[in-house]
């Protein structure tokens, strides 16, 4: 009898405790549940918040040598221009340049609602301007952000503050608004001496050109070999190394040739006796990268 009063215990003991390690573990459930959820329903961070609470690294504006152009080097109107922005997360859709009198405007044109705000200056400039001078968009009918700013000058390296409309913060930028992106008829007098000024008759001839841009390790043949034809020329690019995959001229991409270790392009010549840009891709390193250069071919030097 005592036996059996023991067993009975026991079992009461096990049973006891089996209904307490199952509510450990409806309680562990319960709460594995509830974290599941509150981590699947937090709210995500948008990419305009990531754009406002994230710095990022300065890039390089402009280019080496580049001279102001003022706006008395102009004639009136309205341009599509190119702009430079020091911060990637500073993303500008469009840009239309306002010439009149010799004064330029500028509409920046942003596709987000990102910025209250534009100062042409520095932050702590704007902090202490308390808002006499802080520029406001309108909304066009894209539904984008247009501010208008004034111009001091093209190929120069201009400060930019903007407001960020979530943080009211500013934010310090450096724009430069490229005169290399507009048509050569922007300006009063031609930038180069046309084809039609050297009055070269249709045939091949020999040019010397210079390349300047990059690291200064990679040249260019000279003199280069130039085809006109039709009231149009072009020349044999020949580089030092079979690298290049493409070139950009005037927003157009030229694929070469690989010859004898050498990528070889055709690319018109838009002038002469100025240094026409151009864009080259490099394979050399570890991935592709898009350099700016700028080619000089001089006039006094062409022959047959």
């Amino acid at each position: 009898m005592k036996k059996l009063i023991f067993i009975s215990a026991l079992a009461l003991c096990m049973g006891l405790t089996a209904c307490g390690n199952s509510e450990s573990s409806s309680t562990s459930t319960e709460s594995a549940a509830t974290t599941v959820t509150e981590t699947a329903t937090a709210p995500e961070t948008t990419a305009e918040e990531t754009t406002e609470q994230v710095t990022a690294p300065q890039q390089e504006v402009g280019f080496e040598g580049m001279e102001a152009i003022y706006g008395d080097s102009l004639n009136d109107g309205e341009y599509h221009i190119s702009v430079d922005s020091s911060s990637s997360m500073f993303k500008i859709a469009d840009c239309i340049l306002k010439v009149s009198g010799g004064e330029m405007t500028a509409d920046i044109i942003i596709a987000s609602k990102s910025y209250d705000n534009l100062f042409m200056g520095t932050g702590d400039e704007a902090e202490t301007d308390g808002g006499e001078n802080y520029i406001d968009y309108i909304v066009n009918e894209d539904d984008q952000s247009v501010f208008n700013v004034p111009v001091e000058a093209l190929d120069k390296e201009i400060s930019c503050a903007a407001l960020s409309a979530k943080k009211q913060e500013w934010y310090d930028r450096t724009l430069v608004f490229r005169a290399d992106s507009l048509p050569d008829e922007a300006f009063s007098e031609s930038r180069y001496t046309t084809l039609d000024t050297l009055e070269l008759a249709d045939g091949e001839y020999n040019i010397d050109v210079t390349l300047e841009g990059g690291s200064g390790k990679a040249t260019v043949a000279s003199p280069a070999r130039l085809t006109v034809s039709g009231g149009t020329a072009a020349a044999e690019i020949i580089w030092s190394s079979d690298k290049y995959d493409y070139m950009i001229v005037d927003g157009e991409k030229y694929l070469p040739e690989i010859v004898d270790g050498h990528s070889v392009f055709n690319i018109p010549v838009s002038g002469f006796d100025y240094k026409m840009p151009v864009s080259a891709d490099t394979t050399a390193m570890s991935q592709p990268y898009e350099i700016e250069y700028k080619l000089f071919f001089d006039s006094s030097t062409i022959a047959e």
